[in-house]
């Protein structure tokens, strides 16, 4: 049976083969993973099809078209190998098959590699035998202990028993052995650079930044936002929202929420170029920027205007499994009218977010910080988020992009007004 290389979009013609969760001669399962490949918009894992042995066609970091053999599996050399062993020695090497491929998470496999760890030979401490990231380190430390040559005195060289008629002389001094020639420069300069080529999201993210800058005029106001109300909102209700619908009550569904709300406003901000025309969506899909291990990618949450706030929060949960496990797939990030991307959740304060194209705009959430305000002619201690929306001035004006910025704002601050509309 042939492993070939799926079709993951009609923009698609080639992926690179990341690196191989298995080797040839070993026995897979159906539905196991047995490699990772790349492709400039996503990386996911390809299974196999059928019980098997494998043979491996192309190697890591080969470019390959799609549809593309790159791997085989034979299942008649696995039930030939099953067959001629007894059942009694089948039991420990089906256990060592299983132990070859611990449960293990992407950045798990990844520190393995890096490691220089075989995670089958390591004995797993998560739950169900999950190989943690400790686990992995207390494997390299005992494998760079075991390889430590145990320090072997060498036998002292007895001279020749003297005699009357002959002095003893010592034995001749052995002669130095050659040092190797390394240039200086060479020699401190080795370990200080590490050079790895880049990977095919990498590239892509690259090409598409430096096109916004070229091709946009990109723009950007911002707002602070007090936080009170919301954090009231999900102290009071959290608990009994988690229970209803088995998800947290998080801050992005509150802000899709808003940003739909503030989009019915100012149509602007939703529109796009094509050619000569704007192009005016009479719908919500937002893209919810999600960090992954190879890079940022931007699902899309369809006709958001129409979902709950539970709705929001489970599709943005099980996107982030998708992306943890590498199973987004290109639908998932096609389209897309408008963009948030939550810089807060890695402690930035303030930044300038970058366009998605063909979109016109994209809000930047930050930091929640308490900081001394002015209410009522009072200094009072608020929980404040800095608010950032980029907008492209081919389209938007500067008092639409202010404009729908202060709406958002003016949500957030009284969610129960916004609520109330659903």
């Amino acid at each position: 049976m042939d492993i070939k290389v799926p079709a993951v979009g009609e923009s698609v013609y080639e992926a690179v083969i990341a690196r191989w969760l298995k080797k040839t001669g070993d026995v897979v399962a159906k539905d196991e993973p047995l490699c990772e490949i790349e492709t400039d918009k996503v990386t996911l894992e390809v299974t196999s099809d059928a019980d098997g042995v494998l043979t491996v066609l192309s190697g890591e970091g080969e470019t390959v078209k799609i549809g593309a053999v790159i791997a085989t599996i034979d299942a008649r050399a696995a039930q030939t190998e099953g067959a001629s062993k007894p059942a009694a020695a089948q039991a420990p090497q089906k256990a060592a098959a299983q132990g070859a491929a611990p449960p293990m998470s992407p950045s798990g496999r990844k520190l393995a590699r890096e490691l220089g760890v075989e995670p089958g030979e390591v004995q797993g401490s998560g739950r169900g035998g999950r190989v943690t990231n400790d686990d992995l380190m207390k494997a390299q430390a005992t494998k760079g202990e075991a390889a430590k040559p145990a320090a072997v005195k060498p036998a002292p060289v007895q001279p020749p028993p003297a005699t009357p008629s002959q002095p003893v002389t010592p034995p001749p001094a052995a002669p130095a052995p050659p040092q190797p020639k390394t240039a200086p420069k060479e020699a401190a300069e080795e370990g200080r650079i590490v050079r790895k080529p880049m990977t095919q999201i990498r590239k892509r993210i690259a090409e598409r930044l430096v096109s916004v800058r070229q091709h946009t005029a990109m723009l950007t106001t911002f707002n602070e936002a007090d936080m009170t109300e919301v954090i009231r909102l999900r102290k009071k209700h959290g608990e009994h929202f988690q229970k209803r619908h088995g998800v947290k009550l998080g801050f992005m569904s509150l802000f899709v929420r808003a940003c739909c709300a503030a989009l019915a406003e100012f149509p602007d901000v939703n529109a796009s170029i094509e050619g000569d025309d704007i192009v005016y969506h009479n719908f919500c899909d937002i893209g919810v920027a999600v960090g992954g291990e190879r890079g940022l990618v931007v699902p899309v949450l369809r006709d958001a205007e129409k979902m709950g706030l539970a709705q929001i929060e489970l599709a943005i949960a099980e996107f982030a499994e998708k992306v943890r496990t590498n199973r987004i797939a290109l639908s998932d990030l096609e389209g897309g009218t408008f963009t948030i991307s939550n810089g807060g959740i890695y402690g930035s304060m303030l930044s300038t977010p970058i366009l998605n194209p063909p979109q016109s705009g994209v809000l930047g959430m930050h930091n929640i910080q308490e900081r001394a305000v002015v209410v009522d002619g009072q200094i009072v201690v608020r929980p404040m988020m800095y608010l950032a929306l980029s907008y492209d001035h081919r389209i938007v004006d500067g008092k639409g992009a202010v404009g729908f910025l202060k709406l958002v704002k003016e949500y957030i601050e009284d969610p129960e007004e916004m609520l109330l509309e659903c």
